[in-house]
């Protein structure tokens, strides 16, 4: 059956997802072919409320997508700047979208494959919700990454689903010298790692 006029513009129009996160709210404009189209997802879910966020820390969303975590960062952190990456440039595109259209001043998108084409940019937090498909080449490369442009008792809040809990335990102690496990869920695990003076 030929599709409609009607039913493809209805596909291609934006989607409002309407969520409070850390008892901030959001109307996120997001669309069909970024990660979670129809809301925020659990994992996103479970690493917001359970990182700890300054007023005045520098921040990273890492593979932002639309925007929920940085968004959520920037406004926990309005005395900072939150940064977004992603290489999805329609991603990048609907995160700054949100920016604007949820009135937040401290905050940007900016595309990036990983941290190549953020150089010398420093941060207090760096958080992310990244696919365990990126593989574990991938993952190694972000977290040494992420230990290079952290601050000096900076923090990386990573979720991901359990069975990469082992992986992340291993990665984290090998790049950061620590590991601490802040939340297990069902489903997924928060952890966290900080950047000491010796590393």
């Amino acid at each position: 059956m030929k599709p409609t006029a009607e039913f493809l513009a209805e596909l291609r129009a934006d989607r409002h997802i309407d969520a409070t996160l850390r008892g901030q709210r959001f109307d996120f404009l997001t669309t069909w072919g970024l990660f979670s189209p129809k809301e925020i997802d659990e994992g996103t879910r479970l690493l917001l409320d359970h990182m700890d966020v300054n007023a005045d820390d520098d921040c990273l969303d890492l593979g932002c997508g639309y925007g929920p975590i940085g968004l959520t960062l920037a406004r926990l952190a309005p005395q900072g700047h939150t940064l977004m990456i992603d290489n999805n440039f329609v991603a990048v595109e609907y995160a700054n979208r949100n920016v604007a259209h949820n009135r937040i001043a401290n905050a940007e998108a900016v595309p990036s494959h990983g941290f190549r084409d953020i150089p010398n940019r420093r941060f207090d937090l760096i958080a992310s919700n990244l696919p365990a498909k990126v593989g574990k080449e991938m993952w190694y490369l972000y977290l040494y990454d992420a230990l290079a442009s952290l601050n000096s008792g900076g923090r990386i809040y990573l979720v991901t689903i359990n069975g990469l809990r082992d992986f992340v335990k291993r990665a984290f102690n090998e790049v950061f010298g620590n590991y601490d496990k802040v939340k297990q869920g069902k489903t997924y695990t928060v952890a966290l790692a900080i950047k000491h003076p010796t590393r």
